[in-house]
């Protein structure tokens, strides 16, 4: 199998608080690193696009070893985001040609409801590739990004689908859903959006066409094996 799948990633290395006060963040390794691997065991390429072209910036917190279960995992998440070339040279999202790309794949982290969320140029090239049946797989906060997806009469791209996302409870146990300036769960929704949780921390995935999302970290690897399984079988994407 060989092909190249777009991961849109956040620039933002901070999520700006509804008292003004910057928390330090990025993209969330495991969603990154995870499905990276799923997709280079299978052959294909990533290429990596951020706002401007900038490095993505990790959110440290996801690397420390109580956050994702074991010294173990956290040296291997740090290595791979030490040495992946995907990570090290991302393109512009104004450079991003959807011909060139079998998929787009976006992971979270509090990164995306800073920059992607309210980025036109990402909102322009889901809204492409969504025309165009191009199968999107988006997991935990990086369905921020449908925000981004407005038509001219400022209506969702996307409302009327049905997504996950991660929760306002998961939000809330994670202890920041108090500060922080909305919830993801609550925006979704109030842009016309179904949205469907599981249990906190337990994997959930939807498929709406050519869309799939994952809830949270956990879910990151098993969406990455669903876009796999939708990427071989085209004609389910529409």
């Amino acid at each position: 199998m060989t092909g190249t799948v777009l991961f849109i990633m956040t620039g933002a290395d901070h999520w700006t608080l509804n008292d003004g006060s910057r928390h330090a963040t990025g993209f969330w390794a495991e969603e990154a690193v995870a499905p990276l691997e799923v997709l280079r065991a299978a052959g294909y390429r990533v290429t990596v696009a951020t706002p401007g072209g900038v490095r993505p910036p990790v959110d440290e917190a996801s690397l420390d070893a109580g956050a994702v279960g074991s010294a173990e995992k956290a040296d291997h998440l740090r290595e791979v985001i030490a040495t992946a070339t995907e990570f090290q040279c991302p393109i512009a999202l104004s450079d991003v040609d959807l011909a060139d790309y079998d998929a787009i794949f976006v992971p979270g982290g509090h990164g995306p409801m800073e920059d992607l969320a309210v980025d036109p140029g990402a909102g322009a090239v889901l809204t492409a590739a969504d025309r165009a049946g191009t199968p999107l797989a988006i997991v935990c906060h990086g369905p921020a990004i449908l925000l981004s997806a407005t038509a001219d009469d400022g209506t969702n791209v996307f409302a009327g689908r049905t997504v996950t996302g991660f929760s306002d409870a998961e939000e809330e146990q994670g202890g920041l859903a108090d500060k922080a300036p909305w919830l993801l769960q609550d925006r979704l929704t109030e842009a016309g959006l179904h949205v469907t949780v599981g249990a906190p921390w337990s994997v959930h995935l939807e498929s709406d066409g050519n869309l799939l999302t994952g809830q949270n970290p956990a879910s990151s690897e098993p969406l990455a094996h669903a876009l796999l399984g939708r990427m071989e079988t085209p004609g389910d994407n529409r």
